[in-house]
């Protein structure tokens, strides 16, 4: 790419939506944010994006040479969201044709959004030397991208690698895939605010979560109470990293990574999370993968990975 050009790398939450334009080193010249919630279809949603794709490009001075989008259940092969249980639209919605409506003569690429993010740590973060490696993301759901041999797994249909939704406990809670007991639903931003609740209510302990109604109560507030020693958020986030840990030592009996990154909103807890995972997960380990595979926060600034991730693929 020219020194005035760039990809434009987008990142579709089930809240917000994060569009920004990225250099060829990975710099991050102009982003901005959008909700994901508030529009009626797809092709509105959809012609809202394209508008503040067109307002980056008109205020940085920059062309853009592809779009990248990372997705919850984005299909890389179809170029489609498909069943997204997070997303506010439902079905199989043709994403990247919309947007090639509105940029025609634009290389539109869509994959999975931790699939993105598996890609930005590769291209732009720690993973630059690793071969074999899992990114989980942890937010308002639980995703996860693989890779394998230096190559992103995809699979025949391209939808490998959702460990966010393996099972946990079949009688369990009620997942937005229309299952129970799948890791997102006990892992996820939501989850974690779940598991306080129901932690409250049985443990009958006091606590600083007590001053805070449940429809307030989020993940970042668990976290901060548990900064403070707070006995029920500290039982929330060792009972996070239980369930994370055990289907992470299952990963690993698949694929064998050198190492597993945890990315998103809900690694901000750091060492809150981090310290329970690292115990858990090496007791679950089979004997012949010990010691073998480390648990890393992932390395990209601001949690820009799926972004770079997306812009990446367009690089490529």
């Amino acid at each position: 790419m020219n020194n005035n050009e760039a990809v434009c790398g987008i990142d579709i939450g089930g809240t917000n939506t994060t569009i920004g334009l990225v250099k060829a080193n990975g710099q991050i010249v102009l982003k901005k944010n959008i909700f994901t919630t508030g529009h009626l279809t797809a092709q509105e949603y959809v012609s809202a994006l394209a508008e503040v794709v067109r307002d980056l490009i008109k205020e940085s001075g920059y062309s853009v040479t592809g779009i990248g989008i990372g997705a919850p259940n984005g299909n890389f092969y179809n170029g489609t969201i498909e069943f997204a249980p997070n997303l506010p639209w439902k079905g199989v919605i043709p994403f990247v044709e919309l947007m090639i409506s509105h940029f025609p003569d634009t290389e539109v690429v869509l994959t999975n959004d931790a699939n993105a993010a598996a890609w930005g740590e590769k291209v732009y973060g720690s993973a630059r030397i690793e071969n074999d490696f899992i990114m989980i993301t942890l937010g308002t759901g639980v995703g996860s991208g693989i890779v394998v041999a230096g190559k992103m797994v995809y699979g025949h249909d391209g939808f490998a690698g959702e460990i966010g939704h393996t099972i946990v406990d079949p009688n369990g809670r009620l997942c937005g895939c229309g299952r129970r007991g799948c890791l997102e639903t006990y892992t996820s931003a939501s989850g974690i605010v779940k598991t306080a609740i129901e932690l409250m209510e049985s443990r009958k302990l006091t606590s600083i979560l007590d001053n805070i109604s449940p429809d307030k109560l989020s993940a970042e507030l668990i976290a901060k109470a548990a900064l403070q020693g707070d006995t029920i958020a500290l039982e929330v986030f060792d009972k996070t990293a239980y369930y994370l840990a055990w289907k992470l030592a299952d990963a690993v009996a698949h694929t064998s990574p050198s190492v597993i990154y945890i990315f998103g909103g809900v690694a901000k807890a750091g060492d809150i999370l981090m310290l329970p995972l690292r115990k858990y997960f090496n007791d679950f380990l089979l004997q012949i993968y010990k010691n073998k595979v480390q648990l890393r926060l992932s390395s990209l600034p601001d949690n820009d990975a799926a972004i770079l991730g997306a812009a990446a693929l367009v690089q490529q």
